[in-house]
């Protein structure tokens, strides 16, 4: 049974509010966003969410750091001032006397360093799928010296059983080194242990893969189901909720290749952490493309790592042996 230590604790009950307050502005936003430099959206739900954290970091264990995605730079810009004031009311909602300042000081916590032990967080992970109203997930892990050793997930748009619903009781999972991967309800409830799919045929993989073909290689994807023989339609959806959906035995495989447009890209720690623990703790195997486990002791970025190859295990070597025919 899952142990209830203080960090624990802290991340099942920092997650179940972060999430409430995701799925509160999902369904009263209109869809306004703000552009990062890279072009990918960045929602007030995103800063919230960040600032929420942050703040509940600081008031549980404040000797820990946080490594986040987002950075207040761009609230506090004097064009940004309506955003910077919707954000600080959502978060009010939760924290009594956020003011602007409080709440980019917090946002701002998240530019910590990743050495020794951290927390790291992606707010929005999966921000384009939040803005159409569909899946995303708050990712909050702990690691220590370069290795996960706790990991949740908040899926509001997960049923309790981990398959995709819209505006359902949503799902909360949480994975804890050596004491495997665990399932409720975000409203409460009992906890389920996860376990992946006892798949082992190539020809009833079913892939879990994203929307944006931005994030990936669509022509390889689709030459990697031809060498495995893999028949099955595959399952798109946005974020770690495809971990999740993993380690529940909702599919086989996620698969993240390199862009052809960014060969050299490299996966950053918190698009990762969370995700990759439940799976492995549920009994999956997570790796990068070339078979090497994914290396969080390099700072924000999983500098070691080729892309991310994440399975129910069973086949794991054989994906490995298609990913070398095609070239991926």
């Amino acid at each position: 049974m899952l142990e209830m230590t203080p960090e624990v604790q802290f991340a099942l009950a920092a997650v179940r509010q972060a999430s409430w307050l995701a799925k509160r502005i999902q369904r009263e936003m209109t869809g306004e966003s703000l552009s990062k430099d890279d072009r990918s959206p960045v929602t007030v739900a995103d800063f919230a969410v960040q600032a929420v954290l942050a703040y509940l970091l600081q008031q549980h264990f404040p000797q820990d750091a946080l490594v986040a995605e987002e950075s207040a730079a761009a609230l506090r810009q004097p064009e940004n001032a309506e955003l910077l004031e919707r954000v600080v009311a959502y978060v009010r909602i939760l924290v009594r006397g956020a003011t602007p300042e409080t709440v980019c000081s917090w946002i701002d916590r998240g530019a910590a360093a990743p050495t020794g032990r951290f927390w790291v967080l992606d707010p929005i992970d999966g921000t384009k799928g939040f803005l159409r109203g569909d899946q995303y997930v708050t990712a909050l892990a702990l690691v220590e010296e370069g290795s996960v050793q706790l990991g949740a997930l908040g899926c509001p748009n997960l049923s309790p059983e981990l398959e995709p619903e819209r505006n359902g009781k949503g799902a909360l999972a949480i994975a804890v080194r050596g004491a495997g991967s665990w399932t409720m309800s975000l409203d409460g409830g009992n906890w389920r242990p996860l376990r992946v799919s006892a798949v082992d045929t190539p020809a009833r993989v079913r892939l879990l893969r994203s929307f944006e073909a931005a994030h990936t290689d669509g022509d390889k994807i689709a030459a990697f189901a031809r060498a495995l023989g893999a028949n099955a339609e595959p399952v798109r959806l946005d974020s770690q909720a495809k971990y999740a959906m993993l380690a529940a035995g909702r599919g086989e495989v996620v698969l993240r290749l390199l862009s052809p447009s960014r060969p050299d890209y490299r996966e950053k720690i918190w698009d990762q952490a969370a995700g990759a623990l439940i799976v492995e703790e549920a009994g999956g195997q997570v790796t990068d493309l070339d078979g090497r486990s994914l290396d969080f002791s390099q700072g924000r970025l999983l500098t070691n790592n080729r892309g991310v190859l994440a399975t129910n295990g069973r086949l794991h070597a054989e994906m490995l042996a298609a990913l070398r025919q095609i070239g991926a």
